[in-house]
C-alpha cells in the first residue's frame, strides 16, 4: 500500500485540500487530516503564548534575584515579551481562558532556566509563580 499524499508531500496535500475546500468538493477532502491540522494550529498558538511567557518570567526572575546584573538587555527583553504577549492575546482572545494553566507551565520552565542562567540554587526561587498575570504583563511592574 502506498503512502497517502498527506504522508508523502505535506505541502502538495495542503494545496490540494485548499483547492477542494474552495471548490466546495467536501466529499473529496481529507476531512480527518484537515481537522487534525486545524487542532494542531490551535495548539501552536497556545504553545507560542507559553514560550513567550517562559521568556518573560525567566527575565523577571533574573531581574528580581540578580539586581546587581540588571541591564538594558534584560529590560528590553521584558518589554518586548510583554508587547508580544499582549499582541498575541489580542489576536487570540480565547487563549485568556487558559492563562492560569499556561502561566503555571511557563513558570515551571522559567524556574529551570533561572537556575541554569543565574547559578543560584533552586530553593532561591518561589515554587509557584509569585505574580498574577496582570502584574507580569504590566509595563510598570519591575519586581524588586
Amino acid at each position: 500500500m502506498s503512502a497517502s499524499l498527506y504522508d508523502r508531500d505535506f505541502y502538495a496535500w495542503t494545496t490540494e485540500q485548499a483547492a477542494l475546500l474552495r471548490s466546495g468538493r467536501l466529499s473529496s477532502a481529507d476531512v480527518a487530516h484537515i481537522a487534525e491540522e486545524i487542532e494542531s494550529m490551535g495548539r501552536s498558538e497556545q504553545q507560542q503564548l507559553e514560550n513567550r511567557l517562559t521568556v518573560l518570567l525567566l527575565h523577571l526572575l533574573k531581574w528580581r534575584f540578580q539586581p546587581n546584573l540588571r541591564g538594558n538587555s534584560w529590560r528590553l527583553t521584558i518589554k518586548e515579551q510583554r508587547n508580544r504577549i499582549a499582541r498575541h492575546l489580542r489576536k487570540n482572545p480565547s487563549l485568556q481562558a487558559m492563562l492560569d494553566e499556561t502561566i503555571a507551565d511557563a513558570y515551571s520552565d522559567a524556574l529551570i532556566g533561572a537556575e541554569r542562567e543565574t547559578g543560584l540554587p533552586e530553593a532561591t526561587f518561589p515554587t509557584l509563580c509569585p505574580w498574577p498575570f496582570e502584574r507580569v504583563i504590566d509595563a510598570d511592574f519591575w519586581p524588586d
